[in-house]
């Protein structure tokens, strides 16, 4: 018997590679493309390797255009690569097989798989039937969500004139209707206002805590990140940057703390007790930030105190978004990271 494989998700040398052409401006760019056109060619996804198993919870995190969605869409087989190997719960995703698409749900925070003028039940039924869900497991899975999202009185409303929480809530029962065993959460929460991307949250929480299905989250949100997951992979530029623990990852700029006191007088831009552990000042120099190594803490703390009149104190890890506001500015980074012993 072949051994059965841990890995949920699987990609070797994965790249995919888009063509456009560049045109001149005006008529006469316009009338040369006719006979003759340079094209242009960008990897937006290049020599990715990844690895997740089953039951995993994992965040693919990056800026803007890095290919976090291409990724998605290969995944789910939407597009096809262009080189490498990629393997979802043992399917090639571009094959789209029906098994494969039984296995798999996408939730798209800006894209609605929902009909926009039906009530969410028409569609919830049709979804029924194209998945070919046993009457009594759809009744129970739908009960079941209701239950926890409390959305019983919105299954007759057309969703057009549901609230943006609202309809993301019928789009996530729509995409676990027929019990996937992979979850691919692309922006999950964009747009929602703070009580709603928390309810959100916690749903997705505890669906991933009892049914042990493999969820991949991208997300512009930290709070996400943090909320839902262990592991982080960073893409830039179409390339993995990091792939580990959060925890692993916030330490890349080095175990330090962030200290901000606030005084009741201007503070000395140039002050020696300040100098060394990267000053920033706000609030008409009243207020400042310190990285400061975590043994190094409690004593620059103390000699703060003594020094300066403090009328605030507080501390905090360098926090994710910070690490990866700073990444984004130099990824360069990353690749110094890696090569320390």
């Amino acid at each position: 018997m072949c051994p059965i494989s841990i890995n949920m998700i699987e990609t070797k040398k994965l790249r995919k590679s888009f063509k456009s052409f560049k045109k001149e401006p005006g008529v006469m760019g316009s009338v040369k493309s006719l006979f003759h056109r340079e094209y242009i060619t960008k990897n937006a996804v290049e020599d990715f390797d990844l690895s997740i198993e089953t039951g995993e919870m994992v965040a693919l995190l990056g800026p803007n255009g890095a290919g976090k969605t291409t990724l998605m869409k290969m995944f789910t087989g939407i597009i096809v690569p262009s080189d490498g190997e990629v393997l979802v719960a043992g399917h090639k995703p571009f094959l789209r097989e029906k098994q494969f698409r039984k296995k798999v749900a996408i939730v798209m925070g800006q894209k609605s798989q929902l009909w926009w003028d039906l009530p969410a039940m028409d569609s919830f039924l049709l979804l029924q039937k194209y998945y070919e869900i046993p009457p009594k497991a759809f009744k129970k899975r739908l009960d079941l969500m209701n239950d926890i999202l409390r959305v019983g009185d919105l299954l007759h409303v057309h969703m057009r004139k549901m609230s943006l929480g609202e309809r993301m809530k019928m789009e996530l029962i729509a995409s676990l209707l027929h019990a996937p065993e992979v979850i691919f959460l692309d922006e999950p929460t964009i747009g929602l206002d703070v009580m709603a991307q928390e309810n959100i949250r916690k749903f997705i929480h505890d669906y991933h805590a009892e049914n042990k299905v493999t969820v991949v989250l991208t997300s512009h949100y930290m709070a996400d990140v943090q909320a839902l997951c262990k592991r982080l992979v960073l893409i830039f530029n179409g390339m993995k940057g990091f792939d580990g623990p959060i925890e692993k990852f916030e330490k890349i700029l080095g175990h330090e703390k962030i200290l901000s006191i606030t005084s009741s007088e201007a503070i000395d831009l140039d002050h020696p007790l300040l100098a060394n552990y990267s000053p920033t000042f706000s609030n008409k120099f009243r207020t400042v930030e310190l990285k400061i190594p975590e043994d190094q803490l409690s004593e620059i703390g103390a000699q703060i105190l003594q020094q300066l009149p403090i009328i605030d104190f507080s501390t905090e890890k360098l926090p994710i978004e910070r690490v990866m506001k700073t990444l984004v500015e130099c990824p360069d980074i990353l690749l110094k990271d890696r090569s320390a012993p």
